[in-house]
C-alpha cells in the first residue's frame, strides 16, 4: 500500500511539473483565409460606393450617349453614333475643347516655371519671410469664382476698369479690350489662373526644398559651385517628385476648369473662352440634351485619362533620369 501511495505521489508531482498543454493552433491556411475575409470586409463599403457612385452612372452614361434622351421625357430612341458625330461639328464644343487644352497646358507650364524659382527664393532667410510666404499663398484661399468676379472689375474693358484707369492716367492709353477681344480674353483668363495658383504650388515646392539637407549645398559651395549650378544640379533634380505632384494637380484643375472662365468672361466673347465643362452644362443640362452631354462627358473622360497617363509617364521618366 505504501508503495502504491508513493507511486501515485510521484506521478502527481510529475504531472504538476510538466508544462501545461498549449491549445492547438489553427492551420496556417485557415488563419490566412480569416485575415483575407477581414480585409475584404473592410473593403466592401468602398466597393459598394465605387459601384453605386461610379460604375453604375458610367454604364448609364454609355447607354444614354447612344440615345436621344432629353432628361425630361421617359421615352428615348437609339440613334447610334449621331451624338458623337454632332460633337465634332459643333463650333461651341470645338472651341471649348481647344481653349480647355490651351488653358490646362499653359497654366501647367507657366506655373511650374514661376513656382520653382519662387520657392527657391522663399526658402532663403530674409526679413519678413513668413509674411511674404503668406502673401503669395493668399490667392489660393478664396475660390476661383470669387477671384473671377474680382478680376472682372480689374480687367474691365471699359475706361472705368482698374488697369485701364491706371493706363489712362499714367500713359494716356485708351481703354484696352481685355475681356472683349478673343485673344486678349484667352490671355487674361490664363494669366489670372496662373496668378491664383503659382503661390500655392510655390509653397508645395518649398515644402520639398525644406527637406533637402543643407550639407549638399555646403559641399557644393566648398567645391566652388555657383548658385546657378547648385540650382540646376541639386535643387531641380531633388524637386522631380514635387514636379510630378504639382503638374498632376495643375493638369486636373486645368482640364476641369469651369468657375474662373465662367465668372470672368461667361465664356465669351463668342465661344473663345468656353471650356468643356461649360459646354457640357450648356448642351446637356440647360438645353435638355442629355444624350449629347453623356457622349461629350465620355469623350472628356477619355481625353483626361490620356493626358494624365502621358503626363505621369513623362514625369516618372524624368524622376528616374535624375536619380
Amino acid at each position: 500500500m505504501a508503495t502504491e501511495t508513493s507511486g501515485l505521489r510521484s506521478e502527481a508531482r510529475a504531472a504538476a511539473a510538466a508544462p501545461a498543454a498549449r491549445p492547438a493552433r489553427p492551420p496556417a491556411t485557415s488563419r490566412g483565409m480569416r485575415e483575407r475575409l477581414v480585409t475584404q470586409a473592410f473593403l466592401l463599403p468602398i466597393a459598394v460606393v465605387l459601384v453605386v457612385l461610379f460604375l453604375v452612372p458610367l454604364a448609364e452614361s454609355v447607354y444614354y450617349s447612344f440615345t436621344d434622351y432629353s432628361g425630361f421625357s421617359p421615352h428615348r430612341h437609339w440613334i447610334g453614333l449621331a451624338n458623337y458625330r454632332a460633337i465634332f461639328t459643333d463650333p461651341m464644343m470645338l472651341d471649348g475643347l481647344g481653349f480647355t487644352l490651351l488653358y490646362a497646358v499653359a497654366t501647367t507650364v507657366v506655373v511650374t516655371v514661376l513656382a520653382i524659382p519662387l520657392a527657391a527664393v522663399l526658402n532663403r532667410r530674409f526679413p519678413g519671410r513668413n509674411l511674404v510666404r503668406a502673401a503669395f499663398f493668399f490667392p489660393a484661399v478664396p475660390s476661383m469664382a470669387i477671384l473671377g468676379l474680382v478680376w472682372t472689375f480689374v480687367l474691365s474693358p471699359l475706361s472705368s476698369g482698374v488697369i485701364n484707369s491706371v493706363l489712362g492716367h499714367l500713359f494716356g492709353v485708351g481703354p484696352v479690350p481685355w475681356l472683349s477681344d478673343n485673344d486678349l480674353a484667352k490671355v487674361s483668363v490664363i494669366l489670372v489662373g496662373v496668378w491664383a495658383q503659382v503661390g500655392w504650388h510655390a509653397v508645395l515646392y518649398l515644402a520639398y526644398l525644406q527637406s533637402v539637407p543643407r550639407d549638399y549645398y555646403e559641399a557644393a559651395t566648398i567645391d566652388g559651385a555657383t548658385p546657378r549650378q547648385q540650382f540646376f544640379r541639386i535643387t531641380l533634380p531633388l524637386l522631380a517628385p514635387a514636379m510630378t505632384v504639382s503638374q498632376f494637380l495643375l493638369l486636373i484643375n486645368g482640364l476641369r476648369v469651369y468657375d474662373l472662365p465662367f465668372t470672368l468672361t461667361k465664356g465669351g466673347p463668342g465661344y473663345s473662352t468656353y471650356t468643356l465643362t461649360q459646354v457640357l452644362v450648356q448642351r446637356g443640362v440647360s438645353e435638355g440634351n442629355y444624350g449629347l452631354g453623356a457622349a461629350l462627358s465620355l469623350l472628356f473622360l477619355l481625353a483626361v485619362a490620356t493626358v494624365l497617363t502621358v503626363q505621369l509617364a513623362a514625369t516618372r521618366r524624368l524622376e528616374r533620369r535624375f536619380r
